[in-house]
C-alpha cells in the first residue's frame, strides 16, 4: 500500500476516535478558556500573522504547528484535530501545501465551521517550471541526473514520489511571492469579514495597511535585485522559494530534488554544487530554518562561501514567536541576507 493511502486511512481512523470521544479532557479544558472572541485556527505561520495583522485583539487565533516545527514533516495530532473540530473558523493555504486538510474538513463539516483557503487560485507554478536542472545542467546530465534520483526513490520505497510534497507537483510556498502573499491577506479578511461583518470596515483598514508593508517590500526587493552582481541564489537545503524567483527574474541552485524534507541529495550534485560555487566566485550559501544546515555546512566548509539563512516563513522558532515576528519582518531580514549573498552594490 503506498505510504500516503496509509496515512489517510491513519488520520481517518484518528478523526473518527476524536470526533467520536470528543476527546473530552481536551475540548473540557479548551471550553473552559476560551472566550466569547471567535476562534480561529491556523495552519502555518503566514496565515497567524495575517489573522493577526487584519484582526488584531478581536479574535483568537491559535497556530496549529507549534513553534520550531518543521511544516512538511507534519501530520496533525488527534489534538489538533479537536482544535480544529472546536474553533469557529479554520484557514489553510490549499491542498498542495497540507493535502492532510481535506479530509479533516471534510469530516468535522464546514457546516459545523468556516473553512478559509488562503491559497485558493495561486498554485499556478509547478516544480518543473524553476528546477535548478533546467538552468544549469545540459539535457544528457539532466537524464542521469533524474534516472540516478529515481534509483535512489525506488530504492527508498518510493518514498519521494508518494510523499505529500512530490517534485513534479506545484510549488506550494506561494508566500514567499510578496504580491501573492497580498492575494492570500485578502482572501482571508474576505473570510473574516463574512464571520464578523461588524469590523467589515476595521478589517478592511487593517488589511489595506498590511498590504501596503507587503508591497513595499515588493519594491524592495526589485530595486535590490536591479543592483545586485549575481541573480543566482545558492542553496543547500530544499529550495522553497519558486514563486519568489519567477516574480523577480531570478535563478537558483541546490543538490536537493523536490520539497520532501527526507528527501537526500546524491554525492554527484553536491560535487556539482562546489565546483560551481568555486568558478562562479559565489559569496554565500543560503540554508533553511528550523532544518540542520548540515548539506549547506560541508559546501561552505569545501568552498569558504558564507553561510546565510534564507527563512520560508513556514513556521518560526518559539523565540521569533514570543518576540511578536511578522512575516514583513521576517522577509526584511531576507533581503538583507540577499544583499550580502548576492552581491549588492548600493547607488549604482
Amino acid at each position: 500500500m503506498k505510504k500516503y493511502t496509509f496515512r489517510f486511512l491513519l488520520l481517518s481512523l484518528i478523526l473518527m476516535i476524536a470526533l467520536a470521544t470528543g476527546c473530552s479532557a481536551d475540548q473540557s479544558t479548551e471550553t473552559a478558556s476560551a472566550s466569547d472572541k471567535v476562534q480561529i485556527v491556523t495552519t502555518l505561520f503566514p496565515q497567524y500573522d495575517f489573522v493577526k495583522q487584519i484582526a488584531g485583539d478581536t479574535v483568537e487565533v491559535t497556530l496549529l504547528l507549534p513553534p520550531g516545527v518543521e511544516a512538511h514533516a507534519y501530520e496533525p495530532t488527534p489534538h489538533d484535530i479537536v482544535k480544529i473540530q472546536n474553533s469557529d473558523v479554520f484557514i489553510y493555504t490549499g491542498e498542495e501545501m497540507e493535502p492532510w486538510a481535506h479530509k479533516v474538513i471534510e469530516t468535522v463539516g464546514e457546516d459545523h465551521i468556516v473553512v478559509i483557503e488562503a491559497g485558493q487560485g495561486l498554485f499556478d507554478l509547478a516544480a518543473e517550471e524553476y528546477d535548478s536542472d533546467d538552468h544549469d545542467h545540459d539535457s544528457e546530465d539532466h537524464d542521469q541526473d533524474a534516472e540516478d534520483h529515481d534509483n535512489e526513490v525506488e530504492d527508498h520505497d518510493n518514498e519521494v514520489e508518494d510523499h505529500d510534497h512530490d517534485h513534479s507537483g506545484a510549488d506550494p510556498h506561494i508566500w514567499l511571492d510578496p504580491v501573492k502573499a497580498q492575494v492570500m491577506l485578502q482572501n482571508i479578511e474576505a473570510g473574516l469579514v463574512k464571520v464578523i461583518p461588524e469590523n467589515a470596515a476595521l478589517y478592511s483598514e487593517n488589511s489595506k495597511a498590511y498590504q501596503n508593508e507587503i508591497e513595499m517590500l515588493n519594491t524592495a526587493f526589485k530595486e535590490v535585485f536591479s543592483k545586485t552582481e549575481s541573480k543566482t541564489i545558492v542553496s543547500g537545503g530544499h529550495f522553497a522559494f519558486g514563486h519568489f524567483i519567477k516574480r523577480y527574474g531570478l535563478e537558483y541552485k541546490s543538490p536537493y530534488v523536490g520539497f520532501a524534507p527526507d528527501a537526500e541529495p546524491t554525492p554527484k550534485r553536491i560535487a556539482e554544487l562546489i565546483d560551481f560555487i568555486r568558478e562562479s566566485h559565489v559569496r554565500a550559501i543560503f540554508y533553511e530554518e528550523l532544518v540542520d544546515p548540515r548539506v549547506a555546512t560541508v559546501i561552505a566548509d569545501e568552498t569558504d562561501a558564507q553561510m546565510l539563512m534564507l527563512h520560508a516563513v513556514h513556521n518560526v522558532s518559539k523565540e521569533e514567536l514570543e518576540s511578536g515576528a511578522s512575516y514583513v519582518e521576517i522577509m526584511k531580514q531576507n533581503l538583507e541576507n540577499l544583499k550580502i549573498g548576492l552581491g549588492y552594490k548600493e547607488g549604482e
